[in-house]
């Protein structure tokens, strides 16, 4: 289940290109946060596949949806 972890890790590379776009302030600061979590949802699923991260990546995704706000 290598793809989690792939799909993961994509996600989290997008999220600090947007992080590194943002100008300095609070927005810029809640994709960073945002990044993390995808970050350690990629090594949580390289160690082991779980579908319970799907949880996790949903808010996740919900948290960078409204930061473009």
């Amino acid at each position: 289940m290598s793809d989690a972890y792939d799909y993961f890790r994509e996600h989290a590379i997008a999220a600090v290109r947007k992080a590194r776009a943002l100008p300095p302030g609070r927005p810029k600061q809640k994709q960073r946060t945002v990044a993390r979590v995808y970050h350690l949802l990629s090594r949580e699923a390289a160690l082991a596949p779980n579908i319970h991260h799907l949880d996790d990546f949903r808010a996740a995704r919900r948290a960078e949806r409204q930061i473009g706000r």
